[in-house]
């Protein structure tokens, strides 16, 4: 029999659990996108190759092979090209709108002008590896995502965006230093 104390412990430590993220109609990755081992040649191993047409992004291996895995790329206009290196990696990373989205969306953007602290809810997801050309940072990120119905699609602000587990998966295998080619 339940006594008042036992209902009254049970609502409290249900209230103090951690709420796990419910999706109403869970993402149904295109297999396609999972990581997988390919064949796949044309840059030294360790380098990273985004290939935005396709949305595939290739860790290159040695042998010929290479680890890809399904991304979601920049709509037309705000994708990332060429080359850049990993300059830094964060987990949980803070996300801060640039001043172009800002200025593009306002509606959208303008009240996370301060940031948003890393974490679940966060934008650029559980791992980001930032893109650096000559030294400076682009703002462009290979980083996670909260929206996995994104992958396979090109409707990101120029990111290069992965699930979360995934993200964390390369984020393992790349050192910062390592080379960036966005086709």
């Amino acid at each position: 029999m339940i006594t008042k104390r036992s209902f009254l412990a049970g609502l409290a430590a249900a209230a103090l659990a951690p709420a796990a993220p419910a999706l109403a109609h869970p993402v149904r990755l295109d297999p396609k996108f999972l990581p997988q081992t390919v064949r796949y040649r044309g840059h030294p191993p360790g380098t990273i190759v985004v290939d935005t047409g396709n949305h595939f992004l290739y860790l290159q291996l040695s042998g010929g092979r290479a680890r890809r895995y399904g991304v979601g790329v920049g709509r037309a206009g705000l994708a990332f090209k060429g080359g850049a290196v990993v300059g830094r990696k964060a987990r949980w990373p803070r996300w801060t709108p640039t001043q172009n989205m800002i200025r593009r969306e306002p509606h959208k953007y303008a009240r996370y002008a301060g940031g948003v602290p890393g974490g679940p809810g966060n934008p650029l997801g559980a791992r980001a590896l930032y893109l650096y050309r000559g030294g400076r940072d682009t703002m462009y990120r290979i980083h996670g995502t909260n929206q996995p119905g994104s992958i396979g699609r090109s409707v990101s602000n120029g990111c290069i965006r992965m699930i979360n587990d995934h993200v964390v998966d390369l984020y393992e295998r790349v050192p910062v230093g390592a080379q960036v080619v966005v086709l």
